[in-house]
Order: C-alpha cells, then sequence, then structure tokens
C-alpha cells in the first residue's frame, strides 16, 4: 500500500500529481487555511506532511499524530515546526535550501532600490491624480550608487545581494557569526566584517538575511535603530520578528531613519496595520522568493525530500539529522 501524505496548502498540479505516483494524497487545492485542531486531525494517520510556513507544526501536533515519520517544508526557514518535538518523535524535518537564493537575493535588492528612491511612495502619489507640475525636489529619495551597503546574516543569499552591489559602486560591510574566508569576502565585492553596532552606525543601506530564532527575536529595536543615520533605510527579507516591528513603526513615524522596504512581518499575514499610515515605507506580502521558476524549484524539492524520507532514504536536506542517529 502507498504511505500516506497531507499537502497542506495549494500547489503546482505537476507536483501533485509527481506525489501523486509515491503516494496516497489528501490535498487542499482550495487553499484552506487549517486550525490546529484540523492539522491534527488530517494528520493522525499520515505518514508524512508537504507543509509550508502556514502551518505551526507544535509538539501538540507532533504528540498527537504517531504515525507520522516526515515533515517536509515548502521554504527555506522552519521557525513553524517545533524540530526538537519532532526529533524526539523519530521524525525527519527538511527544508528548501539553496534554489531561491539568487531570485531573493534579486527582490532583496529591488526593495532597498524602491526604499530607497521612494518608487512606492511617489506612485500611489501619481495614481492619486496629484502630479501637475515637475519641481525641483519633487520625491527626493537617498542614492544607491556608491553608498555603503551594509548586510546583517552574510550566508548564500546575502553573497549574492553583496555580488549584485558591485555595479552600484557600493563598499560593502556585513555582520555575521563568524567572519567569511577572504576568498568569499573578495568575491562578494571585498566586503569587511564589522561589528554590528559598526555597520547599523555606518551603513547607508542595511538589508536583514538573517533566519529567526528565539535568540535573534527583536534583534533590530528601538536602540538598533537609534544608531542608524537619519538618511539610511532598513530592509527586512529575512523573517518576521527578526525586527520589532512596533519600534520600527515608531521612528519612520518620526523620521528616525529615511525608510524602510518590508516583506516579512511579526504576525503574517496579519501583520501591524500602522504600517499602512507611513508613507515612507514599502510594503511586500513575504514574496522574495515568489518567481515561478523558484517557487517550482522550492516545490519539487520539498518534493524529493518527502519522497527520500518515507522510501527511507536520507532526505537531500534534512534539518535534524540526530533523527537518523547521526551528525
Amino acid at each position: 500500500m502507498k504511505k500516506k501524505i497531507l499537502v497542506t496548502r495549494e500547489i503546482f498540479p505537476e507536483v501533485i500529481e509527481r506525489l501523486a505516483q509515491h503516494f496516497a494524497l489528501e490535498t487542499n487545492q482550495e487553499d484552506r487555511i487549517f486550525t490546529q485542531a484540523e492539522l491534527i486531525a488530517k494528520l493522525a494517520d499520515k505518514d508524512g506532511v508537504f507543509s509550508t510556513l502556514s502551518e505551526s507544526i507544535s509538539p501538540a501536533v507532533v504528540q498527537a499524530c504517531g504515525q507520522l515519520k516526515a515533515i517536509c517544508n515548502m521554504a527555506v526557514g522552519y521557525n513553524n515546526i517545533d524540530v526538537a518535538a519532532a526529533t524526539a518523535a523519530g521524525i525527519a524535518v527538511t527544508n528548501t535550501p539553496e534554489v531561491l537564493n539568487q531570485t531573493t537575493a534579486d527582490f532583496g535588492f529591488a526593495l532597498m532600490m524602491a526604499t530607497a528612491r521612494r518608487v512606492t511612495e511617489s506612485e500611489q502619489w501619481l495614481r492619486a491624480g496629484k502630479w501637475d507640475r515637475w519641481r525641483y525636489d519633487g520625491f527626493m529619495g537617498v542614492d544607491v550608487h556608491g553608498a555603503t551597503l551594509g548586510i546583517i546574516g552574510m550566508g548564500r543569499i546575502g553573497q549574492a545581494i553583496a555580488r549584485r552591489s558591485m555595479g552600484f559602486d557600493m563598499q560593502v560591510i556585513y555582520h555575521n557569526r563568524s567572519r567569511l574566508d577572504p576568498a568569499l569576502e573578495a568575491r562578494a565585492n571585498n566586503a569587511r566584517h564589522v561589528p554590528r553596532d559598526e555597520l547599523l552606525r555606518t551603513a547607508d543601506h542595511v538589508i536583514l538575511v538573517v533566519p529567526y530564532s528565539p535568540a535573534l527575536h527583536h534583534m533590530i529595536g528601538a536602540a538598533e535603530i537609534a544608531l542608524m543615520k537619519p538618511s539610511a533605510t532598513l530592509v527586512n527579507i529575512a523573517r518576521g520578528g527578526v525586527v520589532d516591528d512596533a519600534a520600527l513603526i515608531a521612528a519612520l513615524k518620526l523620521g528616525r531613519i529615511a525608510g524602510a522596504g518590508i516583506d516579512v512581518f511579526e504576525n503574517e499575514p496579519a501583520f501591524n496595520p500602522d504600517f499602512l499610515s507611513l508613507k515612507n515605507v514599502v510594503l511586500t506580502p513575504h514574496i522574495a522568493s515568489s518567481s515561478r521558476n523558484t517557487r517550482l524549484a522550492m516545490a519539487n524539492c520539498a518534493a524529493d525530500n518527502l519522497i527520500a524520507a518515507l522510501e527511507g532514504r536520507r532526505p537531500p536536506n534534512l534539518v535534524n539529522p540526530a533523527v537518523l542517529g547521526g551528525a
């Protein structure tokens, strides 16, 4: 008999067809968001789950679903899954790294440029029919070319953003848990490792590309924003919770920094509505990896992981190798 899996959200039909060759599927192509009780009921007889960031795989879910052997997230991040609980229950957890690096880097750079040059603010003004003359100071922004770019989180996406900065003659500084190999720094536009506070004080544009963890909750709050230049911009393509959204809103209201570009939010999609009253912020709905090619690659990567895990092989992107008794 085929093993049973749940696909928690609507995904590409071709990926559904592929999974159906291996498993007995329960799908959700109507794209409902399940409550925890519904999720537990649906996973009670399942061997695996193709999950997304929409689902919270809590200890309660893990404990209630004793047949479950694999949780395969269609995302790089997996802070929606209690990995410790899954590991204790012998459940493999996987993610989808690498396939979205370049697309996310494209978007991070685009969001920085839109923020610096006030693209969405000026478009909304134009659409409102307010453009009746040219002005010397019309929507003056801050330059990207020749500026100092500060990247917090210099993994593969951060490095890809740094490489894009070469064409804009930017200086790159970065903060990371550890310094990169000098050869990687050279490839990343001769990026220079600095303490976080120095980066915040120095950079004209700050981009956050760190994974979420409890240790990094509100890593950027009122005190950190206060270190930044009044002319600086802040872009978050990391995860909601890395930035204290309320503190950022307060700083933007006061003009403490020039602007912010935000793709991820605390409690998304129920983000803080006070963002909507601000003109100096560019808001996007968690779409940094959203090109067709990349999202399809992510879905197939999650499928690869699920197929391998339930066929008794080591999944390509295993987050918790301890579940197999190794590192």
